[in-house]
């Protein structure tokens, strides 16, 4: 029976190639994170996501899965998984896989064989077209890969065309087949099995197409997405995959998932569904971009709207609190603008301000010690998303300029630089040559430094926050109410349940700033704050970047 254990949970997102290297091959490993467990565990979270680790060419850093039974060789074995796992479940922390279930790599076994015959058996694993045109060398429809470029690839061995919404490497499933339903309900029941404890569904809203595969409206950026997003028979896979999987353990599902909206979240969420768990609304993410890819100007009343409007879902639903993962920029900077000498009161007021809310929290890797973006040159950036745009960039004018500048503020490579364990060499990361750059920050944000930091650590705060967070009722199931929706400067809100109130004040501007509040709200103590004197009054003066929760008189 589901416990729903990660209602109480706090999960740490590891990407393993930039997490710790073990063996000094340059990439991170298994063996790298069995040797920082105690450092997660002293972190006061109690789950762990894991970005793939599945056998893979790496196209798209693991997102490209050639055998989803094997790991792959560079990240360890089979025996260094389940002991990784042994050891997590040793200190009360479960674990999170990443399901890659929209495509696979075209190296896999069932797409070699799928492109080898118009009459192979494993033909109909995925999702086939002739082309346009006498010749046929158009593309079946006018659909954009989410990397840029058309979403088909000609094959010349068969004369067709197969579906690709990412890299060319990387070809859709056709989820249309039973035969591939039941295959992904095998993959997840083989990691259950060894007491894996949920997934993280990748772009999973995409595996649904609509019939026919007509074309979609003109967008030059992202086009065709009104036919696979929710797509017709989406909820009917989920479910399906739910009764044949998920529901057979205690487990946790999360789900990535592009175009789903506040209005028609509960249709994938809610309990009585029997679908995901939880999923990623991206609306908060993209309050600081224009058509999802344009930088602009960040504006709080734009921001916390969108993140109390998520606080109303149904009671049935659950919410998910994040601020970075493997695709997202660093935070800081991001939502508090220049931070100056006040990294630590910026990083730990954004945990507040998010950790809060009703959900479960996600932290990844770096943003319990503060890291921060790098500065790239073109050659630099390794994601496949990030050389597709300059290579479109290029046949446009300005368009590398226009490349940079988006990239420099949202590029996915930011938050894949190597974690800084220390100000030595690699930054701890590794004794070999890093697989990717090194943010040269390294210097002054790492782990060591932090630790040392005694009142100023990032990480300590995010572990005493987490363990203010644990057991608490008022957090777990009390109300939320925002004060001053339309204040630029500070996120105020609070949270109530069975008589007992907690205040949330959180300044995200780096300079102080005033704010009123009502009679009944001017009195309490500080339960936590990132400043050591906090204090209520009728109106607050709130210090650059102080955030406070306070526990209110009755």
């Amino acid at each position: 029976m589901k416990t729903r254990w990660y209602k109480d949970a706090v999960v740490y997102q590891i990407y393993p190639r930039s997490f710790c290297d073990s063996n000094g091959d340059g990439i991170g490993d298994l063996r790298g994170i069995i040797s920082k467990l105690d450092y997660i565990k002293d972190l006061g979270v109690n789950a762990v996501w894991l970005s793939p680790i599945y056998k893979s060419p790496n196209d798209d850093n693991g997102y490209d899965i050639s055998n989803y039974r094997e790991i792959m060789e560079e990240f360890g074995t089979m025996a260094d998984f389940e002991e990784m796992l042994e050891g997590m479940h040793a200190r009360g922390i479960k674990l999170i896989m990443d399901l890659v279930a929209n495509h696979t790599s075209d190296e896999h076994e069932w797409f070699v064989k799928s492109r080898s015959s118009k009459d192979d058996p494993f033909r109909d694993y995925y999702i086939w077209r002739k082309g346009r045109g006498k010749d046929g060398k158009r593309p079946p429809n006018n659909w954009t890969s989410r990397f840029g470029g058309s979403a088909w690839q000609f094959d010349e061995a068969t004369g067709e065309w197969y579906l690709h919404l990412f890299s060319k490497k990387q070809p859709d499933l056709n989820w249309e087949n039973p035969a591939v339903r039941r295959e992904i309900a095998d993959i997840c029941n083989f990691w259950m099995e060894k007491g894996v404890d949920g997934f993280r569904c990748d772009v999973i809203t995409y595996i649904s197409k609509e019939e026919g595969l007509p074309n979609g409206k003109f967008n030059p950026i992202m086009c065709g997405d009104e036919h696979f997003v929710l797509g017709p028979r989406y909820h009917e896979f989920i479910r399906e995959l739910n009764k044949n999987s998920w529901a057979k353990f205690d487990s946790y599902t999360v789900g990535e998932s592009t175009g789903v909206t506040f209005e028609n979240a509960p249709e994938c969420i809610a309990e009585e569904r029997g679908e995901l768990d939880t999923i990623f609304g991206f609306e908060h993410m993209c309050t600081d971009m224009y058509m999802e890819v344009i930088p602009h100007k960040f504006k709080l009343p734009r921001f916390t709207a969108v993140l109390s409007k998520w606080q109303s879902l149904p009671e049935s639903c659950w919410n998910t609190l994040f601020l970075e993962n493997h695709d997202q920029p660093r935070s800081l900077g991001r939502f508090t603008g220049d931070f100056g000498d006040k990294r630590y009161e910026a990083a730990t007021m954004l945990a507040v301000a998010m950790q809060m809310q009703k959900g479960t929290p996600f932290v990844y890797q770096g943003q319990e010690i503060g890291m921060v973006n790098c500065k790239f040159r073109d050659e630099d950036y390794l994601d496949v998303m990030a050389r597709q745009v300059f290579s479109i960039a290029a046949k446009i004018p300005f368009g590398k300029a226009i490349a940079r500048y988006c990239l420099a503020r949202r590029a996915r490579d930011h938050a894949r630089t190597p974690m800084q364990w220390n100000a030595g060499a690699n930054a701890g990361f590794t004794a070999g040559k890093p697989w990717m750059m090194l943010n040269p920050s390294y210097k002054t944000i790492n782990v060591e430094a932090d630790k040392k930091a005694g009142e100023k650590s990032i990480y300590a705060f995010y572990a005493r926050l987490h363990a203010f967070r644990r057991g608490n009722e008022v957090i777990k199931c009390g109300s939320y109410r925002q004060l001053d929706k339309k204040n630029k400067s500070v996120y105020a809100y609070t949270r109530s349940h069975e008589g007992k109130t907690l205040l949330v004040l959180a300044n995200f501007k780096n300079k102080t700033s005033k704010f009123k509040l009502p009679p009944e709200l001017s009195s309490g103590r500080a339960v936590l704050s990132n400043y050591p004197d906090s204090a209520l009054s009728a109106e607050v003066s709130l210090r650059p970047y102080e955030a406070a929760v306070f526990e209110i008189n009755a």
